[in-house]
């Protein structure tokens, strides 16, 4: 028997002998497995190149090597991208979530290698940013690919993208909980009974496999500092605020830089993307990579702290009392801006390390200034550095839970897990002030194709207006004569007719309750001409509108039939109260209902 008779058989049986949710629970666990091992070969591609390339730099001298590394990284990744690939794979959780909006559960094959590579690549010869958005979005791939292979239900495969998603997070840091939660904040699939179990199985089997293959130590290394004391409260949720607003100039500031690389042609994008890079990093060697070695290196004591000035210019200066301050301050401030010319230049990463990484700094730097002016009581710089870690991440990525088990996880700082809570909770609803959506979710939001947990807007965003038009309204002419207009009546089922010029630009509509009175009338038929008695419409509806605006359009008019044109004005037809609510109706039931 062929190999496709044999896969064709496996279906039949499959349908037959197993139950969809039990099948989706066994999908879920391949998903698990095969995250795991996407996340461990990144980690090892990574590491493997960055010890190939700094394994003979001196710690005590500048490295002019760190000008070259960066732009060599993010120009062949760029080219892989360009040439090989050809195909946009930044912004992975960005694509995750326009994905899961727009119904969209097929991610291409290539993103279950494609984004490994680049990021290796990228990361591996220093471009400053993660490796976690890339495996996400490898992972998502990995779970909607299989979905399809096994042709489960595209309601299935929404889930599956996810626990992609999960597995993925769980892989590479280790941390089940997180991976769970993570899909829940991040990627807002609704936490039910149907959806928790499958979410579950693959995040913790990523994990553990992840423990096999990479053992079971925390990722980050945490010397656990002094007990949390219940008068530090004040400074924890002070902290918080101050991530909030770290989180706040890390959004905003990439979200500008970005859109300045937008705005430029390919090799200009690398150009300015290697100009800073390569500049930052030979000033700031922290920027390096994703900053992992930094962060373990604040958050396990005073002694190791001068490891961080290695390779600058300032490590002269290791001995004055703020030289470690302003330099990661400057770090902190110039953090997102390498990382943003790493994506912008050509390279490929996420921004979850760099929240991180900025966010740790942030709480050290917190701490260290308190300390030195004194008057206060003493604040473990170790410990509010790994409060920052929480904080920062909540903030940038709206999620204060993500935050908190992420943290909690990574380093095994459990006894910290109040003042966890405390800072990502106020890190968060500090930056909700300013800004409504999360650093992924922002460029959606402003599209209207963001989904929410708000299940009505959820159901509107799945909507397509495109899917609601309906074209079989006859058009007239405004020159037509009334005794045109009543054979149309005639050879029509519509009670409304769009009229349109000769270019097919929208003008107005005729409704057979205006004209009933003169319609039986034939001694006016040639007297009136459709302009004479044409009405414009309560509403206009543009083909790019969102769903939730034209909502708004109905309930304000309370009209049934709206017409619809494109951005010239041309008419493309209408939209009824009645088909959308036909759709969504089919949308609910499809998306939302549990079994």
């Amino acid at each position: 028997m062929s190999l496709k008779g044999t896969y064709n058989n496996f279906l039949v049986w499959k349908s037959k002998s197993i139950k969809p949710n039990q099948f989706l629970l066994f999908v879920s666990f391949l998903i698990g497995i095969l995250t795991a091992l996407a996340a461990y070969i990144l980690k090892v591609l990574i590491h493997l190149i960055q010890n190939l390339l700094t394994s003979n730099f001196v710690n005590n001298e500048v490295n002019f090597l760190f000008l070259i590394y960066p732009v060599i990284g993010i120009f062949l990744a760029g080219l892989f991208v360009k040439y090989v690939v050809k195909d946009d794979i930044s912004h992975g959780i960005t694509k995750i979530l326009y994905a899961i909006s727009q119904r969209r559960s097929f991610i291409k094959l290539h993103n279950v290698c494609s984004s490994i590579i680049a990021s290796s690549i990228t990361i591996g010869f220093g471009g400053s940013v993660g490796a976690e958005a890339p495996i996400v979005l490898t992972g998502s791939a990995i779970g909607s690919n299989l979905g399809r292979f096994f042709k489960l239900e595209p309601k299935y495969l929404m889930l599956l993208i996810g626990c992609g998603a999960a597995g993925a997070i769980a892989g590479i840091f280790k941390a089940p909980i997180t991976g769970l939660v993570f899909v829940i904040e991040v990627l807002m699939l609704d936490l039910t009974l149907f959806t928790v179990m499958p979410l579950l199985v693959s995040s913790v089997t990523a994990a553990t496999f992840s423990y096999i293959m990479m053992g079971t130590k925390a990722m980050f290394e945490y010397s656990h500092g002094d007990t949390f004391l219940m008068e530090r409260i004040p400074f924890v949720i002070l902290l918080g605020i101050f991530c909030g607003f770290v989180s706040l100039y890390f959004t905003r500031a990439m979200i500008w830089f970005e859109g300045i690389f937008k705005k430029l042609t390919y090799w200009h994008k690398f150009l300015l993307g290697a100009s800073v890079l390569s500049i930052l990093i030979f000033l700031l060697p922290p920027l390096y990579g994703e900053g992992y070695n930094t962060i373990n290196t604040l958050i396990n004591g005073k002694e190791v702290y001068d490891n961080i000035l290695f390779g600058s210019f300032f490590y002269q200066f290791r001995d004055h009392n703020w030289s470690l301050i302003i330099f990661l301050g400057a770090v902190l401030l110039l953090k997102v801006f390498a990382t943003a010319a790493t994506n912008g230049g050509g390279g490929t990463g996420g921004t979850f390390a760099p929240s991180l990484f900025v966010g740790c700094i942030a709480g050290f730097i917190f701490s260290s200034i308190s300390n030195k002016i004194g008057g206060f009581i003493k604040l473990p710089e170790e410990n509010f550095a790994l409060m920052g870690m929480a904080g920062v991440m909540a903030g940038v990525m709206h999620a204060p839970l993500t935050g908190t088990f992420l943290i909690a996880e990574l380093t095994g700082g459990y006894e910290l897990f109040l003042p966890l809570l405390i800072v990502s909770g106020c890190a968060y609803f500090t930056i909700r002030i300013f800004e409504s959506h999360s650093i992924y979710s922002m460029r959606l939001a402003k599209k209207g194709e963001l989904l929410t947990h708000h299940k009505d807007k959820a159901i509107l965003t799945l909507m397509n207006s495109k899917q609601l038009l309906e074209t079989n309204f006859q058009a007239v002419n405004p020159k037509m004569t009334l005794g045109d207009m009543v054979k149309v009546i005639a050879s029509s089922s519509r009670n409304i007719f769009p009229v349109i010029d000769a270019n097919k630009k929208f003008e107005g509509i005729v409704l057979i309750d205006n004209i009933r009175n003169i319609m039986f009338r034939p001694e006016l038929y040639n007297r009136f001409k459709i302009f004479n008695f044409m009405t414009s419409p309560p509403a206009i509806i543009s083909m790019g509108m969102t769903m939730e605006k034209i909502m708004k359009l109905f309930d304000d008019t309370k009209a049934w039939n709206l017409p619809v044109v494109d951005e010239n004005g041309i008419y493309l037809g209408f939209i009824s109260k009645s088909s959308i609510l036909n759709v969504y109706r089919e949308v609910l039931v499809e998306n939302f209902t549990e079994e």
